[in-house]
């Protein structure tokens, strides 16, 4: 194992190197939170991909492939529909706005009351997530050095907060590109024709499975309009996702760089799947399905190229986990403490600015690492965060880009209502469940339609406003490309009553 702990070690190595050359680079807050929103196609696109595959992707991926056949492909690929949705209909607008967090849009869009209950709920999801990625660290590096849980979520969350806190968005873009690159030789390129050849190749699979291994709907329809619905939806309006769209040089770059990302997206899903089906011939009988991963690269990999592959799992897990510590901290500090105590961003600097986001990083960081420790059940603990997180804002945020008439009061309705109506329906139905996210969306679907419509419009200048916004106009009609960047939540002084 010394070629591979090699391997690990000058990985790991790297990501805090880029951490520090980020940290030169990050001089305002633009820099620091979006990359300065000067990222082209080719390194939006590798950045994109990186950040939405992640420990879940890679690792529950083959999982799924190992329990279900290639029909475990539909997670996976229900996160790439939702990513090419996103940069197709919604992206370039989104890159318009020129904001920072979700609510910080929902802000601009109906009147600037709606972004401290969207800041929380949006803040409970990504600290979920970036929990979630980081107890992946365990298993990886159980795999790798035989540590304990608790040093293993320590090592791995450390150096992730490390160059995640010194760099913030430059340093994430950087490494993320570096995981790209990785997961793409590793899994892509090395993994998946070794896993096929020492599985006898496919006609031999297909002989030693059952006909479902090789049935596109066999892991089940309700399954499959489940993973659409939660992980589809939630790329469209997830604060992790949406940084990223603000980081894009331009708005066609948003477009067709994530196109892109979410069509690699795709042949990612059907990888994993393949890889996942290999391991079930070569392995029938291992007591989880989600040791497929690690027990594949561990017994059948030679030496270099096993390190290569466990490199890319840990680079699957660290972008995801740094997405979600940044998306977490910039929501935090610009969508709940500065509303909190009442501040304007406008009154500091920018380097008030970025130490002020940098602390932040790192007090989430922490808290992140205190909480993987602490939580048992990973599954449950991301159910809530997403069923919050699509039953919650799906509506308010995609009625705002596509519905004139909805009104703040029905933004509220929709959030509060159904944020509760799914909280409800986990306690009755179980956590588990798919009917509370099925329910409490059709809840705030119906809330927001129905205030909207019994309270009066939108005031006609916050409408203008945000319109020019979408445009990439300033309210007078001119171009803002290339102009200071107007500040995230202002809106025009008629709307504020």
């Amino acid at each position: 194992m010394a070629v591979d702990y090699a391997v690990i070690a000058l990985y790991l190595a790297g990501m805090l190197a880029m951490g520090w050359w980020g940290m030169r680079r990050a001089k305002s807050k633009s820099e620091f939170l979006v990359a300065g929103r000067r990222l082209g196609p080719w390194m939006y696109s590798g950045t994109m991909a990186a950040i939405v595959l992640g420990g879940a992707s890679t690792i529950g991926g083959v999982g799924l492939g190992y329990k279900y056949g290639l029909s475990g492909a539909w997670m996976v690929f229900a996160i790439g529909l939702g990513l090419l949705a996103l940069s197709v209909f919604f992206s370039a607008r989104i890159a318009r706005l020129k904001v920072y967090t979700v609510s910080e849009m929902l802000d601009l869009r109906y009147g600037g009351r709606a972004g401290v209950i969207s800041g929380v709920v949006m803040w409970a999801y990504t600290l979920m997530l970036a929990v979630t990625s980081t107890i992946a660290y365990a298993t990886i590096f159980d795999v790798l050095f035989d540590l304990p849980r608790t040093v293993a979520i320590v090592l791995g969350g450390t150096i992730v907060v490390a160059y995640s806190t010194l760099g913030g968005m430059w340093s994430i873009t950087i490494t993320d590109m570096v995981q790209f690159v990785v997961k793409t030789i590793g899994v892509l390129l090395l993994l998946l024709p070794i896993a096929v050849v020492k599985a006898g190749g496919f006609a031999e699979m297909k002989a030693a499975l059952p006909t479902s291994y090789f049935e596109p709907l066999g892991i089940g329809g309700e399954t499959i309009f489940t993973y659409v619905l939660i992980y589809t939806f939630g790329m469209l309006i997830g604060q992790d996702i949406w940084q990223r769209v603000f980081t894009a040089r331009t708005d066609k770059v948003a477009k067709w760089g994530g196109t892109v990302a979410g069509t690699y997206c795709l042949a990612y899903a059907l990888a994993g799947a393949v890889i996942g089906t290999a391991a079930k011939v070569l392995y029938p009988n291992l007591p989880s399905a989600d040791d497929a991963f690690a027990t594949i690269v561990k017994d059948e990999l030679p030496m270099g190229v096993r390190g290569l592959v466990l490199a890319a799992a840990l680079a699957a897990v660290m972008s995801t986990s740094s997405g979600a510590l940044i998306a977490c901290a910039t929501v935090a500090n610009n969508d709940i403490w500065s509303r909190l105590r009442g501040t304007a961003s406008e009154a500091e600097d920018d380097h008030d600015e970025v130490k002020g986001n940098r602390l932040f990083i790192l007090i989430m960081g922490v808290a992140v690492i205190v909480i993987a420790i602490a939580l048992n059940d990973v599954v449950q603990a991301l159910t809530v965060a997403y069923n919050l997180l699509v039953a919650g804002l799906l509506v308010p945020i995609l009625g705002g880009l596509l519905w004139r008439r909805g009104t703040v009061q029905g933004a509220l309705a929709a959030v509060t209502v159904g944020g509760l109506a799914v909280i409800g329906l986990m306690w009755t139905y179980g956590i588990l469940a798919n009917e509370p996210v099925y329910y409490g969306l059709l809840a705030s679907l119906a809330a927001y339609v129905i205030v909207s419509l019994a309270t009066r419009p939108t005031d006609a200048a916050v409408l203008a406003h945000w319109r020019a916004r979408l445009a990439g106009q300033d309210t007078t009609g001119q171009d803002t490309t290339g102009a200071p960047e107007p500040e995230a939540g202002a809106v025009p002084v008629a709307a504020t009553g």
